[in-house]
């Protein structure tokens, strides 16, 4: 199947609508996940909504995807403003309800990522050749960011979701050293990137997880 037959309109749009499916799913699950577990912070404030507008983070939803998309790159990367939790409304699994929400996320973008490797196979029986190509570039997009979504928001570093994780599992007096780097993490995470020393982390589960979700789509 061949891309040039889709215009450059049509493939921001096949690479934006994966990208708000799958911040906003990652969100929700943080926020309904937290409800589940006796924190309903997140429903009083609107954000276990669906819809994309209530998670809009204007550096990760608009700026940053933006600015790739008009630098002509063939993938784009942004998130959704964090949901608020508030760990003391846990109260139905204290010992581990922080870190079932942090893994809430990451878990929803696992199962989005199947979610497109099986819609893929729908263009198999598609009459028309510009809606097979579009739904199958669209569902490769939406595999590939949301394993990316997956793994990088597992990196150990608060407050990414495997850092919230690490704090919880990690002793008391550990735990309460290794929280307060999170006003930093954002430019530690910039330093690994640039360094690509964050390679480390990312590079064998993206390849795993990527080979067993393009099995799954036949690609």
């Amino acid at each position: 199947m061949e891309t040039e037959l889709l215009s450059t309109e049509q493939l921001i749009i096949i690479k934006v609508l994966p990208l708000l499916f799958a911040i906003t799913m990652h969100e929700v699950a943080h926020g309904y996940t937290a409800k589940l577990l006796g924190d309903d912070t997140a429903q009083r404030l609107g954000r276990l909504s669906l819809n994309p507008l209530a998670h809009i983070d204007p550096l990760g939803t608009v700026i940053l995807p933006g600015l790739m998309l008009a630098m002509g790159g063939h993938f784009i990367f942004g998130w959704a403003k964090p949901v608020p939790i508030n760990g003391g409304r846990l109260t139905r699994n204290p010992r581990w309800g922080m870190t079932m929400v942090a893994l809430a996320g990451p878990s929803a973008n696992l199962l989005m990522s199947l979610f497109w490797a099986l819609l893929i196979h729908l263009a198999d029986v598609m009459p028309n050749e510009l809606y097979a190509v579009a739904l199958v570039e669209m569902c490769k997009f939406g595999i590939m960011f949301n394993i990316l979504l997956a793994v990088f928001n597992m990196i150990p570093i608060p407050p990414l979701d495997g850092g919230r994780v690490l704090v919880e599992i990690l002793p008391y007096n550990l735990a309460q050293k290794f929280s307060k780097i999170e006003p930093y993490g954002f430019y530690i995470l910039l330093g690994l990137m640039f360094s690509g020393i964050i390679n480390i982390f990312v590079a064998i589960p993206m390849h795993l997880l990527r080979t067993l979700m393009m099995s799954v789509a036949g690609l």
